[in-house]
Formats: structure tokens, C-alpha cells, sequence
């Protein structure tokens, strides 16, 4: 049971920052389509997210304007869905990107504090 509910802690925590990672890879990248960009996440230290989760994340950023989506042709196999920052997603990462730093070093040392304790 425990480690159930270290499971469902950890996909809160991924939750939160998700967005925020799917910007910051197509910042780096340019572009991407949803395998490229869940292999960029489990290299990025974020394994284990489902293509679930991934691609109606990606179809509400660009549903918002964060994100330009655009089908192309596969060569030899189906088409995919190619996704890049829009200057509004650009915008929100700017924007958000720092707050988020600053949370995320504020939990950081509350919950050392608890853990050194």
C-alpha cells in the first residue's frame, strides 16, 4: 500500500511541472512530436510518464496558444504531430519558469529541513 501511495505522490509532483517541462524542451528543441518528447522527458530525469498523459497536455498547450501543432507525412510510416512554441508559450515560460524555480527551491528546503531533522 505504501508504495501505491508513493506512486500517486509522484505523478502529483509531475503534474505540477509538467507543463512547465514540455515548454522548456520545445524552447531547447524547437520542435518536437509526443515519442521524441517522452524520450526527452525520461532523459531529463522525469521516467515513467505515458503517452496518456503526454498528448492531451499537448493538445490543451496548443488549445491555449502555447503551442502550434502541425501533422506532416511520415516517410514509410503514419503521420505525426509536430509541436513548437508559439511567442505566447515563449511568453508563459519567461513568465512562469522563475516563479516555478523559486517554489520549487522553497519545497526544497522545507523538506530538508523535515528530513534532517
Amino acid at each position: 500500500m505504501v508504495d501505491k501511495a508513493i506512486s500517486a505522490r509522484q505523478t502529483q509532483w509531475l503534474r505540477g511541472v509538467l507543463d512547465l517541462a514540455v515548454l522548456a524542451l520545445l524552447a531547447e528543441e524547437g520542435e518536437g512530436y509526443g515519442y521524441t518528447l517522452l524520450q526527452r522527458l525520461a532523459e531529463a530525469g522525469l521516467p515513467d510518464m505515458k503517452a496518456g498523459t503526454l498528448y492531451p497536455l499537448l493538445n490543451r498547450l496548443a488549445a491555449d496558444g502555447l503551442l502550434r501543432a502541425e501533422w506532416r507525412a511520415g516517410e514509410g510510416g503514419p503521420g505525426r504531430k509536430y509541436f513548437a512554441l508559439t511567442d505566447e508559450g515563449r511568453a508563459a515560460l519567461v513568465e512562469l519558469g522563475p516563479r516555478w524555480i523559486e517554489f520549487a527551491n522553497n519545497s526544497i528546503r522545507l523538506v530538508q529541513r523535515g528530513v534532517q531533522e
